[in-house]
């Protein structure tokens, strides 16, 4: 049986840009190739559930930005023309 995943409760008082810069952290760490497999194993869970963790910042994002153009009468496609 696999286990359910971790919640990333530990990730809760993390920017965005905090949780990335500790996934560019993890990722230099396994890319050095100095670790045992079994922290380079650990590291690999952490360092998915810091990129599922800054995913779902990014979708909040933007979903609250989408409703902020919404509110405001601007189509979301209209978003991707080019600013004034």
């Amino acid at each position: 049986m696999q286990e359910e995943p971790k919640t990333d409760d530990e990730f809760k008082d993390l920017t965005f840009e905090q949780a990335l810069e500790q996934l560019e952290e993890t990722v230099r760490a396994m890319e050095a190739g100095e670790l045992s497999l079994q922290e380079t194993t650990a590291l690999f869970e952490r360092g998915m559930r810091l990129a599922n963790y800054c995913g779902d910042v990014l979708s909040k994002a933007e979903l609250k930005i989408t409703q902020i153009q919404t509110a405001y009468g601007e189509s979301p496609e209209s978003a991707d023309a080019e600013p004034f």
